[in-house]
């Protein structure tokens, strides 16, 4: 399934470590400037990141992750990055196996992908 914004990249909504410059630098080769927006009905967790490699990268072992509530009081904020097919494929790689990747709409109105537990 796509979520394309009709620019040919496909909006992935982040609210934790793929918004740090070194992550996104080692992850897509470049930053990746955003746009600022929020997911309401959910909420931050986090979760310990086994994953020797993602939590030397992010320089945290422990990770926000998002846990559904369908409460619309709940709110996250984070940013929305336009990223191609290729760098979708690679923020995949880099999340864990805790993260599944979802289909939401944002309080922007914008359909987006968003990492959640």
């Amino acid at each position: 399934m796509r979520v394309s914004d009709g620019s040919g990249t496909e909006p992935l909504f982040t609210y934790g470590t793929l918004q740090l410059p070194d992550v996104q630098l080692d992850t897509f080769g470049h930053r990746v400037d955003g746009d600022d927006d929020a997911l309401a009905g959910y909420r931050l967790e986090w979760t310990d990141i086994a994953d020797e490699r993602v939590a030397q990268l992010s320089g945290l072992d422990r990770h926000p992750i998002l846990r559904r509530t369908d409460d619309p009081r709940d709110r996250v904020f984070g940013r929305v990055l336009h990223l191609t097919p290729e760098e979708l494929d690679a923020a995949d790689e880099y999340e864990v196996s805790l993260y599944r990747r979802a289909s939401v709409v944002l309080a922007s109105g914008v359909r987006a992908w968003v990492y959640v537990a």
